[in-house]
């Protein structure tokens, strides 16, 4: 008997056998339908903006920006019609000689070459050949100099390949129609498809785009990006600057915190990097190198609003999401930059200079002010327990940078009924468990250092990390697990507003989310469905009959650990936490959740009309 049949895993297995026959060697095609999350992330259905279906229709519309980067072609045609996507630029045209190579065969293309495109993300040959193959219907059409080309693809197999003359203008057009087998639920939401753009135009001044016949397009790049975002509660005019390899934007509000919009050739970098922290370091020395004083970062970030954009040749990111850059030589450019511009801004804004060094001296004197509470806070959490009462922590966590560290997740979770079936059901070692006690403190309009004196906002700040600030985020994803009812919801908001009010970068950067559960389990003797809605329980009452057996669930802890285990697993059913606009927040919650009583109670009684 050898080891590894003595292994408990292997007790009651029969082993498979492994000889030259099951060694397999993949085509780039078999390989991206096999594994499109390499290629695509998640797969999703469209309610989330990072789902593969917009993954897709950016791989294509990188490859146009990247025409107008090079100076070619300042238009690019997006149209999205039900379940088909066509993107049509004015560059240079594919090559007629490769187009049916260069999107469908791996690691061929022109990103390989600085002098053809410079400062692209996608530099290993992929994009378009992932779209190809994941698509059922794939038509390009490549036009130059009076000729062109076409070439027609089902799920990344060539049906037809055309040429011939053409008066059209040079380009590139891509329709596509994912694939059902892939993709078998989804639908393209309109708001995210118009802020991806709107994003594209900020960072590409002069490029026009059009989304199903709508102009998109910024004449002052990131300003106008943060202007639509902040609207009239920057206390200062925008400092902006803008080079061929470097443009940033940033302001002060009274907002908690400091939130940042960061990109990498035109990338998203949610969590930042190098070049973000460069931009932070940039704007704390300019300002002590003008003012003459050594303020503290603390004191001159909190309340920032910034966005930065860096184009560099060869971008290394530390996933695979890129959602962080690595590049460590940038950081002296970029703080050199920074810090120059911003000095030079000061000098000539005096009155923009005197708001911010006012804006900063009263963050110091807050921050002085929040060290007695700290402290009294610190000392009664050691006196309680020594560790984070009612959290229940998995093995890696965000702030390990390691391979694992972005799967990392923390559920908050009311009673310890819910709690319980999700500890029993975890996975320990990217998943976390906190229990609220009951409802936590509606701290809309409160102080900071009222979250500090309350022990149950004071404890979930230490369990997230977050204490002193957000580059101590344990957890990639920070998940909202309440029950479905009215006070499940009332919970949900009052967490809600907790977030936005002081840890607003959260949910901006994509980190916070909600756990969708099931309401009801229909079930016969054969087969057991959970449905998530009224219309769900519907369907599955026809196809088990109308006999079957119909649960339904009150709270999270009517489930039991044997079945909660799939409802956080590899199916889980996640709602990402969007802010639209930085600028509404504090109405929204104003209203929602002011002292506007009178006004909330008629805004519900018209709605339940």
């Amino acid at each position: 008997m050898n080891e590894s049949s003595k292994h408990p895993l292997y007790a009651s297995a029969t082993p498979a056998v492994y000889d030259e026959s099951r060694i397999k060697t993949l085509s780039s095609l078999e390989h991206i339908r096999l594994r499109y999350g390499m290629y695509i992330g998640r797969l999703g259905d469209g309610s989330n903006h990072d789902d593969g279906i917009y993954i897709l229709l950016k791989e294509v519309i990188d490859n146009s920006v990247d025409e107008f980067v090079m100076g070619y072609g300042r238009k690019i045609e997006v149209q999205v019609k039900g379940d088909t996507v066509s993107i049509r630029d004015f560059g240079r045209g594919i090559p007629l000689g490769k187009v049916v190579d260069c999107v469908s065969k791996i690691n061929t293309g022109a990103k390989y070459d600085s002098q053809v495109f410079k400062f692209s993300v996608g530099l290993n040959g992929v994009g378009s050949k992932a779209v190809n193959a994941l698509s059922e219907h794939f038509i390009v059409r490549s036009i130059r100099d009076g000729k062109y080309r076409e070439a027609v693809f089902k799920r990344g197999k060539l049906e037809d390949d055309y040429t011939g003359d053409t008066t059209e203008k040079n380009g590139t057009a891509i329709t596509f129609r994912p694939d059902g087998e892939i993709f078998p639920v989804y639908m393209f939401q309109e708001s995210f498809l118009e802020k991806r753009l709107w994003h594209y135009a900020c960072l590409n001044t002069g490029l026009t785009l059009t989304y199903n016949g709508k102009t998109i397009k910024s004449e002052r790049g990131l300003y106008d990006l943060l202007d639509a975002e902040i609207g009239e509660s920057a206390l200062y005019p925008l400092v902006h600057y803008q080079s061929e390899r470097i443009e940033f934007a940033f302001t002060h509000t009274d907002a908690y915190g400091d939130t940042y919009y960061s990109f990498v050739n035109g990338q998203y970098t949610p969590d930042g990097g190098t070049h973000q922290s460069a931009f932070r370091e940039g704007i704390l020395k300019g300002i002590n190198e003008f003012s003459g004083k050594s303020f503290t970062a603390v004191d001159v970030r909190e309340g920032i609003l910034g966005a930065v954009s860096i184009r560099i040749d060869d971008p290394i990111f530390e996933s695979q999401t890129k959602s962080r850059l690595g590049n460590t030589d940038i950081r002296g450019w970029v703080v050199g930059e920074v810090k120059k511009h911003v000095e030079d801004f000061l000098h000539r804004n005096l009155d923009a200079a005197d708001a911010i060094l006012k804006k900063i001296a009263m963050n110091e004197k807050i921050r002085v002010d929040l060290q007695v509470v700290k402290k009294e806070a610190r000392e009664l959490a050691k006196k309680t327990a020594i560790k984070i009462p009612k959290l229940k922590d998995c093995k890696i966590h965000l702030t390990d940078q390691k391979a694992e560290a972005d799967k990392s997740m923390i559920f908050i979770t009311e009673g310890q009924s819910a709690a319980g079936s999700m500890v029993s059901s975890r996975d320990v070692i990217c998943q976390a468990i906190y229990s609220l006690k009951g409802k936590p403190l509606n701290c809309h309009g409160e102080q900071l250092a009222k979250i500090y004196k309350n022990e149950e906002l004071y404890n979930i700040m230490r369990a997230l990390g977050v204490e002193e600030s957000m580059d101590g985020l344990r957890y990639q994803k920070i998940i909202l697990a309440t029950d479905a009812d009215v006070d499940g919801l009332h919970i949900r908001n009052l967490l809600l507003t907790f977030f936005l009010t002081y840890f607003e970068q959260l949910i901006v950067n994509g980190h916070v989310f909600i756990l969708d559960t099931p309401i009801y389990r229909v079930r016969n003797g054969k087969l057991t469905l959970y449905c998530y809605s009224e219309a769900e329980k519907t369907k599955a009452l026809s196809e088990l009959g109308q006999k079957a057996e119909i649960t339904r669930f009150k709270g999270l802890g009517e489930i039991s650990p044997g079945e909660f285990g799939q409802f956080i697993g590899k199916d889980m059913r996640l709602r990402e936490v969007q802010v639209r606009e930085i600028k509404r927040v504090p109405e929204v919650l104003d209203f929602y959740m002011g002292r506007n009583t009178p006004a909330r109670r008629e805004y519900i009684m018209r709605s339940m009309v």
